[in-house]
């Protein structure tokens, strides 16, 4: 399981706002190219964004599904990668000051040929990608206000 953290000068509102933004993905998800759809009522559990992962034309097409949601604190998801997998996204917010968030970004192989993939492994994959998709989130947030 792969955590980040960072903290953020912006409320947890204006954070999950950002996340309740489906079209926004590919401002902030490192890999995301391009959405094609995002379902009403997202980001409602069972909802989906459709999406492009990679550079075309090597690109893979599937969808994250929305597990569990309790606005402006939590967003659980599951994101598919067909071949490769899919993996559980967590996101937790928690207000440390005012217009002060603490962002949680956890992902770990939930299923798929991904999950035979050491632990050691994934975390050189997943931690720096991670890493730098919460900064982009985070830097919206801060824009957005």
């Amino acid at each position: 399981m792969q955590v980040v953290r960072r903290s953020v000068s912006a409320s947890a509102e204006a954070v999950f706002a950002v996340l309740a933004d489906g079209w926004s993905y590919t401002n902030w998800v490192v890999g995301a190219s391009h959405i094609r759809a995002v379902d009403a009522g997202w980001p409602a559990p069972g909802a989906r964004i459709h999406y492009c992962m990679g550079v075309w034309p090597f690109t893979v097409e599937d969808a994250t599904t929305v597990v569990a949601c309790e606005r402006p604190y939590l967003l659980e998801l599951t994101a598919r990668l067909w071949p490769f997998g899919a993996a559980g996204i967590r996101f937790d917010l928690l207000e440390t000051h005012a217009h002060r968030t603490e962002v949680r970004m956890t992902e770990h192989v939930i299923e798929g040929p991904a999950r035979r993939t050491p632990s050691f492994a994934q975390a050189l994959i997943l931690h720096p990608r991670n890493a730098e998709s919460l900064t982009r989130l985070c830097e919206i947030a801060e824009r957005r206000g």
